[in-house]
């Protein structure tokens, strides 16, 4: 679980319902990946899903990650990515 937004790089602890990530677990905040990304991961084109939050009993064996990526996207290439896959459900994306 990464501990920020990969674009704005505003905190996403394990126990924030903000978080939502990709299939291959990139992470952005819910303002970021709705808003901005409309719902299309400017990585890899799939769509977003909440990331789930980790139990709290397993908190101390596994706890969450505290690397951060902060690599904001070039908003006019997101928007080309958006643009090839927002009209296209993410089962044929």
């Amino acid at each position: 679980m990464r501990a920020s937004c990969e674009h704005c790089n505003k905190d996403l602890p394990n126990t924030t319902s903000d978080a939502m990530i990709c299939t291959f677990e990139c992470t952005f905040c819910s303002d970021c990946a709705n808003t901005i990304f409309e719902n299309v991961c400017p990585n890899c084109g799939g769509n977003f899903v909440p990331r789930p939050i980790r139990p709290a009993k397993f908190k101390n064996k596994y706890p969450a990650s505290n690397d951060r990526i902060h690599a904001p996207k070039d908003l006019s290439e997101a928007k080309l990515l958006i643009g090839t896959y927002k009209g296209i459900t993410p089962n044929k994306r």
